[in-house]
């Protein structure tokens, strides 16, 4: 719509299904580059993406043209039926139900671009589980516990 802007970032977060380590370092990079084209496809800017073996972390300046809920469903469906296609794993590949979503402001690209793609280091001190309640805290989102993310420790 002509006249509109929108200056929105947001970091989305969300997990294997049953928390495993399905996706592999080898397929990493293939997958970065799909799931920033499924952004793409969708107006929106990927600023960093970053998979670890059992969640997935992607940093996004948005576009108010689509719902949140709507562009994480289709990212996860489309991206679970990519990986299911490529047969890198043995049996059905899934995204966990539910997601994370925290908004940042400008100020915080940069900062926020290099905790993404700095999740190997950041994981050798702090569990996911850990990681995603700190996320939840800082963020003052109330949350219950049996509505999270299935974890394993």
């Amino acid at each position: 719509m002509a006249n509109t802007f929108s200056q929105i970032y947001l970091q989305f977060v969300f997990a294997v299904q049953n928390r495993q380590s399905l996706i592999s370092k080898e397929h990493k990079e293939e997958l970065h580059k799909y799931m920033t084209a499924l952004v793409q496809n969708r107006k929106a800017k990927m600023l960093a993406v970053n998979c670890m073996p059992d969640h997935i972390h992607l940093f996004v300046g948005f576009k108010p043209n689509i719902l949140i809920s709507d562009f994480v469903k289709e990212i996860k469906v489309e991206s679970n039926e990519f990986i299911n296609s490529k047969g890198w794993i043995k049996g059905k590949f899934s995204w966990q139900e539910g997601y994370g979503v925290f908004s940042y402001s400008h100020s915080h690209i940069d900062a926020v671009i290099k905790y993404v793609l700095n999740q190997e280091m950041h994981h050798q001190k702090k569990t996911f589980r850990q990681e995603y309640l700190t996320l939840l805290e800082k963020f003052e989102v109330p949350y219950e516990e049996r509505y999270l993310f299935d974890f394993i420790e």
